[in-house]
């Protein structure tokens, strides 16, 4: 079986749905749906609901951390 890029069993990902990725970047679920659509968060389209992994959250999240000031 192949392994994802971190190694980690794919049973061991935990994903989120679109709401609870919104809540935890304090966005819209518009926004979350815009950011899977063009591709910037990873996600896996289960039935007509999209899960995004919790780990591409939190990476998308350092990439996007700038010190102001």
């Amino acid at each position: 079986m192949a392994s994802s890029t971190s190694g980690e069993d794919i049973s061991e990902v935990k994903f989120l749905t679109v709401a609870e990725v919104a809540l935890v970047m304090r966005v819209s679920k518009m926004t979350v749906y815009r950011l899977v659509h063009a591709g910037d968060l990873p996600a896996v389209r289960v039935g007509r609901s999209f899960r995004v992994p919790e780990e591409a959250v939190n990476e998308y999240l350092r990439k996007s951390y700038f010190q102001a000031g």
